[in-house]
């Protein structure tokens, strides 16, 4: 009879378990967030030529790559990649941040892998990004 106590009690806490979990707030916002979301503003309009010529593209994990150097004159190429790395820096901290600002830091590769489909569908046509292949031209 206790077992069966015990075995009834188990079951009674599973099915008020929530099979759900709460979805992460991607469009949540702190001062910390804010200042990121403002940097990486300011760099898009120094990168955007750079996405529309194909040498910048978006990988499929959430942030930026020289994908064609050779489409950069080589005076610009050192530029081109402290933008790239400064704004690599600034995406790894926003999906960091958000996952922080939910109380769940643990969702932080669920908060990147969602910013790195909604970066590629809100991507200009022409621009490059990743998939399973490599890269494809949008």
């Amino acid at each position: 009879m206790k077992k069966f106590i015990a075995y009834s009690m188990l079951l009674a806490g599973l099915m008020v378990t929530p099979l759900v979990q709460a979805a992460a707030d991607l469009e949540i916002n702190t001062p910390a967030i804010s200042t990121i979301k403002n940097s990486m503003q300011a760099r898009h309009a120094q990168l955007s030529g750079f996405y529309a010529s194909g040498a910048v593209g978006f990988t499929r994990d959430g942030l930026v790559a020289v994908r064609d150097a050779n489409a950069v004159p080589l005076a610009q190429r050192q530029s081109l990649n402290g933008l790239v790395a400064a704004e690599n820096n600034d995406r790894n901290a926003l999906y960091k941040e958000i996952a922080n600002a939910n109380s769940h830091p643990e969702w932080e590769a669920e908060v990147r892998s969602t910013f790195a489909q909604r970066w590629i569908q809100k991507a200009q046509g022409g621009w490059y990004y990743q998939d399973g292949s490599g890269w494809v031209k949008k």
